[in-house]
């Protein structure tokens, strides 16, 4: 919570700092979807991707004649992955479930964009982004087996393409670094996310 607090806190500090004649704000919607899976301290049971989604509201603050920036924004993010705890004698009860993790995501990051090519950049250019994702955990499946963090955070990188100077497509993957859910037994064994995100921005 902490930490969600923080990256709100500096959200809201880049949103509302004067804008410099250079610097070029944007904002817009986004969709997208995503790949994700949970790796377990052990390998005591089979794990398998799923396919999530995720949407909201994407910022972009560029300086053009360098190039860097920060991208931000506030998104919904499902992932999880599917559980074949059955697997083991002491979840044989629950079998194979699917566990779906939902967070509200606060992602920020460092971004670098190709700016100066000779008039290509109007038409596509290219950029690459990387840095720390905060999440707030605010559903999930409910499986009786587990427990599950209030939120985490995550490590990104990624890069993609501007097409038109509106249209961004995106992909990035994000390794969690601190726990997302817990069993209840065998000493709370623990999972963290991995989560590959193919996104679609309109920046206005």
């Amino acid at each position: 919570m902490k930490r969600l607090l923080v990256a709100l806190t500096v959200l809201v500090a880049i949103l509302s700092a004067p804008r410099q004649a250079t610097a070029e704000l944007r904002y817009g919607p986004m969709l997208g979807i995503n790949m994700s899976t949970l790796k377990f301290k052990q390998s005591l049971f089979e794990v398998n991707k799923v396919c999530g989604m995720s949407a909201g509201v994407a910022t972009e603050v560029i300086f053009p004649g360098i190039g860097f920036g920060i991208s931000s924004g506030i998104y919904y993010e499902m992932r999880g992955a599917k559980l074949h705890l059955g697997d083991k004698e002491v979840w044989r009860e629950f079998g194979t479930v699917r566990s779906y993790l939902h967070y509200l995501e606060i992602p920020i990051h460092l971004r670098f964009k190709w700016t100066r090519m000779a008039g290509l950049e109007d038409y596509v250019a290219p950029f690459v982004f990387g840095g720390p994702s905060f999440s707030l955990l605010f559903g999930h499946s409910h499986i009786k087996a587990l427990e599950y963090a209030n939120g985490e955070m995550g490590l990104t990188v990624g890069g993609g393409l501007e097409i038109k100077r509106n249209w961004q497509v995106s992909y990035s993957f994000t390794w969690g670094m601190v726990y997302a859910e817990q069993t209840k037994l065998l000493d709370h064994f623990s999972a963290k996310n991995r989560t590959m995100d193919i996104r679609v921005t309109y920046l206005f």
